[in-house]
């Protein structure tokens, strides 16, 4: 695991349930505003599903964006989280 995924696991780790963040959100916490890209690499290679709750990182225009587990139970889970979203407002 790279200290990059390292430092991304840490931040998305923070997200509380119902609250959402974007990848650029992300990339420009760990100093590398344009490394959105990556945030979503590294959430796609997620060991850590159970305390790292990458499904609550969505894109910066609301769309939900993809989950390894597929973009209806990103949906899902968002939802049941009451977490603001193009797709559930």
């Amino acid at each position: 695991m790279t200290d990059f995924q390292k430092q991304v696991y840490a931040i998305v780790a923070k997200i509380k349930s119902g609250q959402t963040a974007t990848y650029a959100e992300i990339a420009q916490q760990i100093g590398r505003p344009r490394a959105y890209r990556a945030v979503g690499n590294a959430l796609n290679k997620n060991p850590f599903m159970g305390t790292v709750p990458c499904h609550r990182v969505i894109k910066s225009n609301g769309e939900i964006g993809g989950y390894a587990k597929g973009t209806k139970a990103k949906q899902r889970l968002l939802k049941k989280e009451g977490a603001k979203t193009m797709a559930n407002d």
